[in-house]
């Protein structure tokens, strides 16, 4: 896990050249179309398939619909937050793995989306798009 509390934890993870991701389906949640867009062409240059959804309605209608690997999900969106796409997995008992990406960096933002079911809470503004491709890469490798 990222703790926005440690800012000095190492995120490096291993390389994953040799692991084929083709065949792998990802929904990324979120708002902000420029990030959805270049998270989008990183995992698809790997061969990854990837749906993108604007706001937490939109995904959580996917990922009733369609089977996706793993799901990129911000918080703080339009229409139905990330909070509030992951309560209702919950009850679903949808066990989906999900990665929070978001800004919000408090302590009780993180524990709240862990205990909704989130695998891991990353903060966009701290980690640059190659070590957030690196961690997904590290996540679908072990799936």
């Amino acid at each position: 896990m990222i703790n926005p509390v440690d800012q000095n934890q190492d995120t490096t993870a291993p390389k994953t050249n040799n692991k084929d991701l083709s065949g792998k389906k990802i929904l990324i949640v979120e708002d902000e179309e420029a990030l959805a867009m270049a998270l989008q062409l990183k995992l698809s240059s790997k061969g990854i398939a990837v749906k993108i959804a604007g706001n937490g309605l939109e995904g959580l209608e996917a990922i009733n619909k369609e089977h996706f690997d793993l799901v990129l999900m911000d918080l703080i969106m339009p229409v139905m937050d990330g909070f509030t796409v992951l309560q209702k997995l919950k009850e679903q008992g949808n066990k989906i793995k999900i990665i929070i990406l978001s800004n919000l960096s408090q302590q009780e933002d993180l524990t709240k989306a862990k205990d909704l079911g989130a695998i891991d809470f990353l903060i966009k503004s701290d980690m640059q798009l190659s070590k957030i491709m690196e961690y997904i890469e590290k996540v679908l490798a072990a799936s």
